[in-house]
């Protein structure tokens, strides 16, 4: 491996071999079968990939808590809130700041929806939640990512 490969590795969440696991997991062999290839054990993979997958939603989690930092829109949305009303507030806080969001009413709800399935009891939300808009569009609700 070349000095700026090893330089790479050490600019990631995961280790050489965590990817090395991660790959031949994704090329669909087992975690036997990489345990035989590598020379170790069964459980020493399972340990690798497990710790690999809790890097990434470590990353994955970073990177949503910068979206929301650098997003230009942000309110509180109150328990008790219709669904539907929250497109209004999104577009009138866009106005505010003089933007044209490249998004609907309803991309706002889907997205919402999608990715806050448990805020909503119905049509409202069950409980006080932050929600955040990049320039982009994308939708960030704080504390209510899948888990």
């Amino acid at each position: 491996m070349s000095e700026i490969e090893d330089e790479e590795y050490l600019d990631s969440f995961l280790t050489k071999r965590q990817i090395e696991v991660l790959q031949m997991r994704l090329a669909g062999m087992s975690q036997q079968e990489i345990a035989e290839k590598l020379g170790t054990t069964r459980s020493n993979i399972s340990i690798l990939e497990k710790r690999a997958y809790q890097n990434i939603a470590r990353a994955e989690r970073t990177l949503q808590q910068w979206l929301m930092l650098r997003a230009p829109i942000s309110l509180q949305a109150k328990a008790g809130m219709d669904v539907f009303e929250l497109p209004r507030e999104i577009f009138a806080a866009a106005d505010e700041k003089h933007m044209r969001l490249p998004i609907t009413s309803l991309d706002i709800v889907v997205q919402l929806r999608r990715k806050a399935p448990r805020l909503f009891r119905k049509r409202a939300l069950s409980r006080d939640a932050m929600i955040f808009v990049t320039e982009e569009g994308e939708v960030l609700v704080e504390g209510m990512e899948e888990k």
